[in-house]
C-alpha cells in the first residue's frame, strides 16, 4: 500500500508540474508588474504554487491551467493588499532594511530591467513601465493580463473575480489613463504626430 501512495503522490506531482511550470515565468512577471518589487514578486509566485499544488486535486485535467494559476496568484495578492490595508501605513522594523535594500537594488539595476520591460512580447522603454505602475491595482492587473498576458475578456473575469462588463470597463478607463500618461512620450518617439 505504501507503494501504490508513493506512485500516486510522483504522478500527482508530474502531472502539477506539467499543468504548472510552463506558466511560471508568466506568473512571476505579472506578479512583479503587480508589486513593483522582485523578492515581493518571487514570494507571491512561491506562494501561489504552493497554494496550487495543495489544492491540486480540485483542478479538472484539460481545463485552463494558466487561467487557474493566474486565479489564484491574483487572489494571494489582493488579500495580501487587504491586510497591508487593515493594518494601516505601519512598517515593521525589520521591514524597513528590506525596502531600503530592495529600492537600493532597482536602482542598481534600473538600466538593466528598463531594458527587460516587455508588454505583449514588445519591449518597452522606462516611460511605458512608469505608466503601467502608476495604475491602480485593478487597472494594472486587467491591462496585464489582456494585454499582456493575451487573456480573454472571460478569462480575466475569472482570474479577477468579477463580471465581464466590469473587465471591459477597466481595461477602457486604463487604456485611457496609459494614453494620457503617455502621450508626451508617444510623441517624442514618433508614435503619433505633434499637435498641428
Amino acid at each position: 500500500m505504501a507503494s501504490t501512495r508513493f506512485g500516486d503522490n510522483e504522478r500527482r506531482r508530474a502531472e502539477f508540474e506539467a499543468t504548472a511550470l510552463p506558466w511560471l515565468d508568466a506568473l512571476h512577471r505579472f506578479a512583479r508588474r503587480l508589486t513593483h518589487n522582485g523578492p515581493d514578486a518571487a514570494d507571491l509566485v512561491q506562494e501561489t504554487f504552493l497554494r496550487a499544488y495543495r489544492t491540486f486535486d480540485n483542478f479538472q485535467p484539460g481545463t485552463n491551467g494558466r487561467a487557474w494559476l493566474f486565479t489564484i496568484l491574483y487572489s494571494i495578492f489582493i488579500n495580501q493588499q487587504r491586510q497591508q490595508a487593515r493594518r494601516g501605513l505601519a512598517v515593521p522594523v525589520e521591514e524597513i532594511d528590506r525596502e531600503e535594500t530592495a529600492d537600493a537594488f532597482a536602482l542598481s539595476d534600473a538600466p538593466q530591467r528598463a531594458a527587460e520591460v516587455e508588454v505583449s512580447g514588445v519591449r518597452v522603454g522606462p516611460e511605458v513601465e512608469e505608466a503601467l505602475r502608476s495604475l491602480t491595482a485593478e487597472f494594472r492587473a486587467v491591462v496585464l493580463l489582456v494585454d499582456g498576458h493575451d487573456m480573454t475578456y472571460d478569462e480575466a473575469a475569472g482570474v479577477l473575480g468579477c463580471p465581464v462588463g466590469t473587465v471591459r470597463s477597466r481595461l477602457f478607463r486604463a487604456r485611457r489613463l496609459l494614453a494620457q500618461a503617455l502621450r508626451e512620450y508617444a510623441t517624442r518617439s514618433g508614435f503619433i504626430g505633434g499637435a498641428p
